[in-house]
């Protein structure tokens, strides 16, 4: 391992979650309720490329949450959902088609719950398939050219 290689893992890890955050804040309005495009999941993509956005990820998710006043379940449960997804996405890395939908399912179900549960928006079913849409228009129309148009540059090159 190269002596600047931990320090570079540690700022591409912080560079993700500070965009995550950005991205989210930006686009709060349509980041957060029981219909969302929250414009940041696209990243849950970039473990395909580095497993350093899989904590990016996480905590660029629990800044976003704390920072935007979500409710405490929202905070912990949506931060969780979010490191789930990126963790099995990292996994998935070989097809990021295959490796988009992680972030589907974790967040269309975990935050499905959370929406109806900690806010009180009724009917689970209609939650979660409200959030596994906007998810799923975020990752595949965002997410997947995001990794393969960087797949295409040397990026990789800089982090190793």
């Amino acid at each position: 391992m190269k002596p600047n290689s931990t320090v570079r893992s540690l700022c591409l890890s912080a560079m993700i979650a500070a965009l995550y955050l950005a991205l989210t804040l930006i686009f709060q309005a349509i980041s957060f309720g029981a219909v969302q495009f929250r414009i940041s999941e696209a990243l849950t993509l970039l473990p395909v490329l580095f497993p350093q956005a899989v904590p990016g990820l996480a905590v660029g998710c629990l800044l976003s949450n704390l920072l935007a006043g979500a409710n405490p379940y929202d905070i912990v449960f949506g931060t969780l959902a979010t490191l789930m997804a990126a963790l099995l996405s990292r996994r998935l890395r070989s097809n990021p088609w295959l490796a988009a939908l992680p972030p589907v399912i974790c967040n269309g179900v975990i935050v499905g719950l959370v929406l109806t549960y900690a806010y009180g928006i009724d009917v689970l079913w209609m939650n979660m398939l409200t959030v596994a849409l906007g998810e799923a228009v975020v990752c595949y129309v965002l997410g997947v050219p995001l990794v393969k148009g960087l797949s295409k540059t040397n990026i990789k090159k800089w982090i190793e």
